[in-house]
């Protein structure tokens, strides 16, 4: 398996990073991917060890800039965003896929039990995941089925090998601060189990992933399991350094680290 991540900003260097690195070279070159998981800053105002994050002011132009050049290079794009823009992020969305006839645009919700608590109001209690599929692109399902309900109480109607989830998916809880796979090093995280499904989904043993915004290396680590391989982009250099030294992977330039 190949593993590599690059310091990049996306504003500079999306066209550049969106690669992947051969056996050959250090250096990224112009390629297609099976999959990209993106989970984007918030713009919620979160510090990430120095770097603030964007500021709402133009921050849903910069997202579409940032669709508009990866959703042509991967055959599966996930996009996991901040409930405060799911209206405008839909419409932008829905209009995009009406451009992009070869385009399947499908909605998935994250949805947890363990959030914040408001007084004033109802907390938000998921986070909007889409699904751009080019409609040539394969999916997996039986490689995410799980137990139905049948299978656990011993209905024998109950299909073999289990049943393929629905678009809800509850079943992950938020890695909360003193959760197994936390990081403590960085504001945000997102569970390896859900990376896992929609990785699973959407690509074979030995496919090629893009990972956007790498902040904790999640998808490395769940890529590393599943034998996929990887190229990640983040700009943090700080969190650069943490994902390299905690995969062992060594420097090829000044921001390019490979396994």
């Amino acid at each position: 398996m190949r593993f590599s991540i690059a310091r990049a900003d996306l504003d500079k260097a999306i066209q550049r990073v969106l690669a992947v690195v051969s056996p050959k070279t250090t250096l990224p070159v112009l390629g297609n991917f099976a999959c990209c998981f993106m989970d984007p800053p918030d713009a919620i105002g979160l510090s990430h060890n120095g770097y603030k994050e964007r500021p709402r002011e133009g921050y849903l132009d910069w997202l579409a800039q940032v669709l508009e050049s990866t959703i042509p290079h991967c055959g599966v794009t996930w996009l996991s965003y901040n409930v405060i823009w799911d209206l405008a992020v839909k419409h932008w969305a829905y209009r995009y896929g009406a451009n992009h006839p070869n385009l399947e645009i499908k909605p998935f919700v994250w949805t947890f039990t363990f959030g914040q608590n408001r007084n004033s109001d109802c907390g938000p209690g998921h986070r909007p995941i889409l699904r751009f599929r080019r409609k040539d692109a394969p999916l997996y399902p039986d490689q995410i089925k799980v137990a139905s309900w049948r299978q656990l109480n011993g209905d024998k109607r109950a299909a073999a090998g289990g049943r393929v989830p629905l678009d809800a998916w509850t079943e992950f809880p938020r890695v909360v601060g003193n959760a197994k796979e936390r990081r403590a090093w960085h504001p945000t995280q997102h569970p390896e189990a859900l990376i896992e499904r929609a990785i699973k989904l959407s690509t074979r043993e030995g496919d090629d992933v893009l990972d956007l915004f790498s902040g904790t290396g999640t998808v490395i680590r769940v890529c590393k399991r599943i034998n996929r391989n990887t190229v990640s982009v983040e700009l943090n250099p700080t969190y650069c350094d943490e994902i390299a030294e905690e995969h062992g992977l060594r420097p090829a330039t000044k921001d390019c680290w490979v396994a």
